[in-house]
């Protein structure tokens, strides 16, 4: 629990970087689309870094097996969805956009595992 809680908050900061990079450092640098694309990623970046988050606390009792899953499935999907449209929007690489919907079905898969921990949780 305490170290997706860690990874959930470290990878909040870094959404926040990053939205800021696009902001004030990419802005003038890249064409809109690109620049589109990135902002693209640090949203669904910070998203998913409180969803991660949130699979933490609900790691306990009978849900943490799949807490921990969505967890796993929320971080996958950032380094896929998230590195592959950072690195599509920098270099303008578009064989980083192959990757980008793996990284969205481990999102999916995330969400899911994370329903289904909710029907495991015991409530106080």
């Amino acid at each position: 629990m305490r170290v997706w809680l860690l990874l959930a908050a470290i990878n909040g900061a870094l959404a926040v970087l990053c939205g800021a990079f696009a902001a004030h450092g990419l802005k003038s640098r890249l064409s809109a689309d690109m620049l589109g694309v990135f902002d693209t990623g640090a949203r669904y970046h910070l998203t998913h870094a409180l969803a991660m988050g949130l699979a933490a606390f609900a790691a306990r009792g009978a849900a943490a097996k799949r807490a921990n899953t969505a967890a796993a499935l929320f971080l996958t999907g950032i380094v896929l969805f998230c590195g592959s449209l950072y690195l599509l929007a920098l270099t303008g690489i578009t064989t980083f956009g192959l990757i980008t919907p793996l990284g969205g079905l481990a999102f999916v898969a995330g969400w899911l595992a994370l329903a289904a921990a909710s029907v495991r949780l015991e409530m106080p």
